[in-house]
């Protein structure tokens, strides 16, 4: 029900780009510009300014628009939503976000749950850092967030859904380290692999260390690396530790390829979050939220270490 040609526009305004909207719909780029045009013919406004090295600007009555295209097309997916229900079905697109470690980790067993039970809702999903995808939300390019930070944008609601911890491990072929605890003074003192900046396990542990006088400065990072898929191929190949997820290394730990350090008197839990813009999320958007918050706590008894 969605007219088309706003969805051409509208993915030109997130995008900011011809060329990534063409690629993003599965059309030509002529098309995108044909759709555009037609839109701009209809409303007798010019809805993009666009210069000579391809980039695009929106213009007043593409901001306009925007607006309402927003707003279109959140009413359309509820209207979608409410149709299938008069069928006892659920059908619909939903558009999710989660941060790196809830996205390799937590979410894809979930999202496999999700859809045997609703096979008619298409769900897709983006990945990035906790500022990543707060941004995403805020752009409305998602429509539920996963995050695992503790920034409190003031344009987004946040609701706790499953507790976690970072734990600092090594990896089991450092024979040289013996040591089962760590002083908080001693930790500054072994070579350490962290997240990126932006990352939420970064912001976790930074405000963990607080109270105890230390800043990440203080510490031996040898490198910041992008993933936590990358911290673990990294421990495998050297001497160093890691602040990682406890959820990430399950695995690891049951094959005995890490082990966790104590630090004293640090524990660093935080709760994984849900995050949404403030106002009414979407029904498929409060449909997949209750099926987490019912299904999450299987999840981690499934995959505990006993």
């Amino acid at each position: 029900m969605f007219d088309f040609r706003l969805k051409v526009f509208y993915t030109v305004a997130q995008r900011l780009s011809f060329t990534r909207a063409a690629s993003e719909l599965f059309i030509s780029q002529p098309a995108v510009t044909k759709h555009i045009r037609e839109l701009e013919d209809f409303y007798k406004s010019p809805l993009f300014e666009r210069s000579g090295n391809s980039k695009v600007s929106i213009t007043p009555a593409g901001m306009l628009l925007l607006k309402y295209a927003e707003q279109i097309l959140s009413l359309s997916r509820d209207l979608e939503y409410d149709m299938s229900m008069l069928r006892d079905k659920y059908s619909g697109t939903l558009r999710i976000g989660a941060s790196t470690t809830i996205a390799q980790y937590l979410l894809p067993s979930l999202l496999a749950g999700f859809h045997k039970k609703f096979r008619d809702i298409r769900v897709s999903m983006i990945s990035g850092n906790t500022e990543e995808i707060e941004q995403a939300l805020i752009n409305k390019q998602i429509e539920v967030g996963f995050i695992e930070g503790l920034s409190k944008k003031p344009r987004i609601h946040y609701s706790g859904y499953l507790n976690d911890e970072i734990v600092l491990v090594c990896p089991s072929h450092f024979h040289a380290f013996k040591k089962d605890t760590l002083s908080i003074d001693e930790l500054t003192r072994y070579p350490l692999l962290m997240r990126e900046p932006g990352s939420g396990t970064l912001e976790v542990i930074a405000h963990a260390l607080k109270p105890f006088g230390l800043r990440l400065n203080d510490l031996n990072i040898e490198m910041q690396l992008g993933s936590t898929e990358g911290i673990k191929s990294y421990l495998a190949k050297s001497d160093c530790l890691a602040f990682i997820s406890v959820h990430a290394i399950f695995k690891e730990l049951k094959h005995r390829e890490l082990r966790v350090i104590d630090v004293e008197s640090l524990n660093i839990e935080r709760p994984l979050q849900i995050a949404v813009q403030h106002g009414q999320p979407s029904k498929l958007a409060d449909l997949f939220i209750e099926f987490v918050h019912k299904n999450s706590s299987d999840w981690y008894n499934d995959h505990k270490i006993t």
